[in-house]
């Protein structure tokens, strides 16, 4: 019986060496992200390919089966969430890979919880570096603009935004991190168990 506890005991303190490295091997992934999507205006491949498979193969050699579902599940899930905006042209491939990478360690549940913050932080951060170059004023009595007419008319009228405006880049992937950092924070996670 008391061999059945000790081996409880240390099954559950193996799960949460397991748990904490996990984070901070995905905290160290988004940061280098952060740093190259500052830099570069790019996530390399040679980053995010190795993070989808070592988050795969944990998950799956931690729990088996079910915690390779759980990370495909996520893997798929984080891809399919921002795919559209890439196919749009609204941010790059290496932020889709990202956060087909964050999905892999979170599982769908968790990386969707991502995605949400991410959503949130990066809409703030849109806000901020069109404040910052001066043209927030301008885009908001664009986008007023086209309110308008579709309330008046029934009809979307799509109106550019100036070439200055579409030259702004925003590194997505600092939005990704950050929105990550902050799900894993709130949801004090567990990786498998706590955003299931």
């Amino acid at each position: 019986m008391n061999q059945g506890r000790a081996l409880s005991k240390n099954f559950i303190k193996g799960e949460k060496i397991f748990i904490i490295h996990n984070i901070t091997l995905l905290f160290f992934v988004l940061l280098i992200a952060v740093i190259f999507d500052i830099k570069y205006k790019k996530i390399p491949n040679w980053l995010t390919y190795p993070t989808i498979m070592i988050g795969l193969i944990n998950n799956a050699f931690t729990y088996g089966s079910t915690g390779l579902l759980f990370s495909v599940g996520g893997l798929g899930t984080g891809i399919g969430l921002l795919l559209i905006y890439y196919l749009l042209g609204g941010m790059g491939a290496g932020d889709v890979k990202l956060m087909g990478a964050v999905g892999a360690f979170l599982g769908a549940k968790g990386v969707f919880y991502a995605f949400l913050a991410t959503s949130i932080i990066g809409g703030l951060f849109a806000i901020f570096i069109l404040a910052w170059s001066g043209d927030l004023k301008l885009t908001m009595k664009r986008y007023g603009i086209m309110l308008k007419s579709f309330l008046l008319t029934r009809q979307f009228l799509y109106m550019a935004p100036s070439e200055k405006v579409k030259a702004l880049k925003m590194p997505y992937g600092v939005a990704i991190a950050l929105g990550t950092i902050t799900t894993i924070l709130l949801k004090n996670t567990s990786l498998l168990g706590g955003l299931r």
